[in-house]
């Protein structure tokens, strides 16, 4: 046994540092955190936009906007006259049997009805009499805030 030769030295001196520059094996999330906030925003602003599918030029009033912790049900009325429960068109019939099989399923629910402006008055009133003879007490009309 005597003191290490020269090759073998440098061979430990080699070896480590090949070692310092291998492979790391650390996860750099920088970029994946990057990403998910650019989306995040992306989705908050788009979410609103997305909310009816239904084209129906609404009134201006200049009634504060309501406050509410769930998402109501919206039965619209368009300029054709055209009746839609969220996006889907039905008949005046069909709206009440509709509304009580999702009120059973979901309980309780708040209903919005958003009329035209270009539709007649009797139109809108008449689905949401229909509405409200069908036990649906919580019912509102949409209409969108005037300027000034």
């Amino acid at each position: 046994m005597g003191a290490p030769s020269a090759n073998a030295s440098a061979g430990r001196r080699g070896r480590r540092r090949r070692s310092r520059t291998g492979v790391i094996s650390e996860i750099n999330v920088t970029p994946l955190v990057d990403v998910m906030l650019v989306l995040l925003i992306i989705f908050m602003v788009a979410a609103p936009l997305m909310t009816v599918g239904v084209p129906v030029d609404l009134p201006d009033t200049d009634a504060a906007p309501m406050n509410s912790d769930t998402e109501p049900l919206v039965v619209s009325v368009d300029g054709d006259g055209r009746i839609f429960l969220q996006e889907t068109e039905l008949q005046l019939d069909e709206v009440v049997p509709k509304l009580q099989a999702i009120k059973d399923a979901k309980g309780d629910a708040r209903i919005f009805v958003r009329g035209d402006r270009d539709i007649d008055y009797g139109s809108v009133m008449r689905v949401m009499a229909r509405i409200q003879s069908g036990g649906f007490n919580n019912v509102g009309l949409v209409t969108v805030q005037e300027d000034g």
